[in-house]
């Protein structure tokens, strides 16, 4: 089997990947371009585009995921799958529609009415990651005045924000890697001292961890609600003894300090090729869009 990771970026994770590949399996990183010259039926794509820098949207190549499907090619995390991960209001939209616990989500429109005063929010890129440009706004003030201060961005013209009802913050929270349906790492991220945000790029560290059982099923759900073979689900404690999905991540960086029962790229990596295995070529990308608000 030739198994093809599909990113623009030679990751330390990607990298871990492609090496703990099984026996029998050649496995390589290839950008959207290698892969579309490179791949044929029989082979395997794992899509794992990640947000672009800008935050303007994602990384160029989904249109290289929806090609390699048409041809006969087993994609692994299809365009669709990544547009659910990344984009955070379709995010809202597919978890509301699995009934999945997720804070009450609203888009923010460049130029667009500003809605009635409702916090404390979060207000975030629609295409965000590693914390950039995450505001906690406390009252109207912050919340107008933040709004102005990013009006002008690229990510704000192109796509707005979201606004989230602020989840409490409890100083960490638990990220869980899915594979294929199967929990196969987690851990803890514990955030900076002064810092409500547990992004390690922002100064949180990774706490080892193991997950209760509702939190890997809760991972587990998302992860198919999301349409998607290699995720990253973070939750957070709901203060009732459960967890609610903040974020789901479709390029999740993770590290041999997310292991559980066993090594979790070896684990990924096996997870992944066994469902390849299985599954049959879909020719027809699902089209995938987000509406407004989502309650």
């Amino acid at each position: 089997m030739l198994l093809a990771i599909v990113a623009q970026r030679r990751t330390p994770t990607n990298t871990a990947l492609a090496a703990a590949a099984p026996h029998g399996v050649d496995a390589r990183i290839l950008v959207p371009e290698q892969a579309l010259s490179l791949l044929h039926p029989g082979a395997v794509a794992l899509g794992r585009l990640d947000v672009a820098d800008a935050l303007d949207g994602v990384e160029d190549g989904l249109w290289a995921l929806g090609s390699l499907a048409a041809r006969g090619v087993v994609v692994l995390n299809r365009a669709g799958a990544l547009l659910a991960a990344h984009d955070k209001l379709l995010t809202a939209k597919v978890l509301q529609r699995a009934g999945l616990p997720h804070p009450r989500t609203r888009i923010l429109h460049p130029g667009g009415q500003v809605p009635d005063w409702d916090g404390p929010v979060v207000v975030k890129p629609r295409f965000g990651s590693w914390g950039r440009d995450v505001e906690l706004c406390s009252d109207e003030i912050s919340f107008r005045r933040h709004l102005r201060s990013v009006e002008h961005r690229l990510w704000f013209q192109r796509h707005g924000a979201v606004m989230q009802e602020l989840v409490p913050p409890a100083g960490f929270d638990l990220r869980i890697i899915v594979a294929a349906g199967v929990a196969v790492g987690a851990i803890s991220r514990v955030a900076a001292p002064g810092e409500w945000r547990t992004n390690i790029a922002l100064g949180g560290t990774r706490v080892a961890v193991e997950p209760p059982p509702e939190a890997i099923e809760l991972a587990v759900r998302a992860a198919g609600a999301a349409g998607a073979d290699l995720i990253g689900v973070d939750l957070l404690p709901d203060g009732d003894g459960g967890h609610t999905v903040l974020e789901l991540n479709g390029a999740a960086d993770f590290t041999r300090e997310y292991r559980l029962d066993r090594d979790p790229f070896v684990a990924a990596a096996a997870e992944l090729t066994r469902v390849a295995a299985e599954r049959e070529p879909v020719r027809a990308e699902p089209a995938a869009a987000a509406g407004e608000d989502v309650a």
